[in-house]
């Protein structure tokens, strides 16, 4: 590890870090073969930025509520990234694929934003899964609220969770993991002492392989094998980020 670069927080609290001054960089490494991702920092507008990216390569197929690269299909990249309290910009998808550019990303990619501290972002391994979680509970509620004005402004999304696994998922089964990961992240909040579901901007990005001629794992709920892997991962991620935030 560089000298000076954060440890992630896994399964719970670390020490606060040094400073990220100088570019350091923290490998978290995911399930998926020959892939990882790195946390890295930036500066923008006087602003000091960090972001994490997952360099997937060929092979992986994404499900995702992402701003850029959302939906179902192939991706070399996930990015994840962080943005001021405020953000003025009004087109998220182009910041993302300039950060993407500077980074040397190339192909299809997904792209998630977050007014959170991208560098104290929280781990957790179960069976294969990995899940890395930003969370930033500022502007927190409940998912059924009472209606608000059309065009109120939301900050980007603060609690977004990208999940990797090394087993093969059918479409369905891509769906119900982001489901299984959103139950697990309500679940998680709630063991955390907090009143809410979560943030109105949280995303989920679920990484796998893609399938082959069998069509993949058909099931991926919270009692099935990945889905209950899924299910723990996000939510040890989710309660420790939601304690230190």
């Amino acid at each position: 590890m560089i000298a000076g670069a954060r440890q992630p927080r896994e399964d719970g609290p670390s020490p606060v870090p040094p400073s990220h001054q100088g570019c350091a960089i923290d490998s978290v490494r995911v399930q998926l073969p020959a892939q990882r991702g790195e946390l890295r920092d930036r500066h923008e507008d006087g602003h000091h930025l960090h972001h994490l990216v997952w360099r997937l390569g060929p092979g992986v197929r994404v499900c995702s509520s992402a701003v850029l690269g959302g939906g179902i299909g192939p991706r070399a990249w996930i990015l994840n990234a962080q943005v001021p309290g405020g953000y003025p910009r009004l087109d998220p998808d182009r910041h993302l694929a300039e950060i993407a550019a500077s980074e040397g990303l190339t192909g299809p990619g997904a792209g998630l934003m977050t007014a959170a501290d991208v560098a104290a972002y929280t781990t957790s391994h179960d069976g294969g899964v990995t899940a890395t979680v930003t969370t930033g509970l500022g502007v927190r509620g409940w998912a059924a609220a009472p209606d608000v004005a059309a065009g109120t402004p939301h900050r980007p999304g603060t609690v977004n969770i990208v999940l990797t696994l090394p087993a093969a998922l059918s479409d369905a089964a891509l769906i119900n993991a982001v489901a299984t990961a959103t139950e697990a992240k309500v679940q998680a909040l709630l063991d955390a002492g907090l009143d809410c579901s979560g943030t109105p901007t949280d995303a989920v990005c679920v990484a796998a392989p893609e399938p082959g001629p069998d069509g993949g794992e058909p099931f991926a709920g919270p009692r099935s094998t990945w889905g209950a892997r899924i299910a723990r991962a996000v939510h040890t991620a989710v309660r420790a980020g939601a304690r230190l935030s």
